[in-house]
């Protein structure tokens, strides 16, 4: 029986998605076998970023009312073995996906893969609330270093121990370790403190992540520190032990020392 991970954050627009789709294909290429379940009806985005999107047959919500079979709704980028997509509706709402149904589908995924990455509607809304089950193995929040999303977030965290799901871990995306250095931005561990939750991983704003993006090609086919980040958490879900890097956690030189401006401290936040 595989693990199922719900990757979940407080609001669009921190990069939930493009991250679920990486750490997919990262598990892939590690020779496990993966499927990423797009669950944000009526959004969907994941057979976009896979390549894919002319591929679609059937989805998530067709499986759900038996107007196909899970297999016939499966797609598989070709260039990535072992990993699969089973898309979301396009044109359909939350509410039309049945919770029972899709704990079924989740059951079949689960006894089929290593890896079952679940990507959520960002927020707390109905779509969110209806994707939980106690078939969930493991939660994720990303979340980037800003107070609008870290107090979102705790939302989202509030939520998933209200369902009683597992405590989810943190992936807080998007950091610039030279603003870090400068106290101008939150490091990880600050808001994962702030969070009070588990740090899985840290990524750096990448540039040639959002260019990768407009070309239409797999983010982790880019070499770029943002890329190694996601490798290493996907090795860390994989189970593997690895140190977790701090990006900004260097010490500024010893003339910015000397004679720069001091750095300010970024207090946690009182959410």
């Amino acid at each position: 029986m595989g693990q199922i991970w719900m990757i979940a954050s407080g609001k669009g627009g921190v990069g939930k998605s493009t991250i679920a789709s990486a750490l997919g294909v990262a598990l892939a290429r590690r020779g496990l076998k993966v499927c990423i379940v797009d669950a944000d009806i009526g959004l969907r985005d994941q057979d976009a970023i896979l390549g894919v999107a002319d591929r679609i047959v059937y989805d998530l919500v067709d499986v759900a009312n038996k107007d196909c079979r899970l297999p016939q709704a499966l797609v598989s980028p070709a260039d990535i073995p072992g990993l699969t997509l089973l898309p979301a509706a396009q044109f359909r709402r939350a509410k039309e996906l049945d919770r029972k149904a899709f704990r079924r589908i989740l059951l079949l995924l689960k006894e089929t893969n290593d890896h079952v990455i679940i990507d959520c509607p960002a927020g707390i809304e109905r779509g969110l609330r209806g994707l939980m089950n106690e078939l969930i193995d493991k939660a994720i929040v990303v979340c980037t270093p800003d107070d609008v999303c870290i107090r979102n977030a705790e939302r989202v965290v509030t939520l998933l121990q209200e369902k009683e799901l597992p405590r989810p871990q943190l992936i807080v995306n998007r950091l610039d370790a030279q603003l870090v250095q400068h106290g101008e931005m939150y490091s990880a561990r600050t808001v994962a403190q702030t969070l009070d939750l588990d740090l899985l991983g840290e990524i750096p704003e990448e540039p040639m992540v959002y260019r990768a993006l407009l070309r239409h090609m797999s983010i982790m086919d880019v070499e770029c520190e943002g890329c190694e980040a996601l490798d290493r958490i996907a090795r860390r879900m994989a189970g593997f032990e690895l140190d977790l890097p701090a990006y900004g956690a260097a010490k500024p030189g010893i003339l910015r020392r000397l004679f720069g401006p001091k750095l300010k401290e970024v207090k946690r936040l009182d959410c």
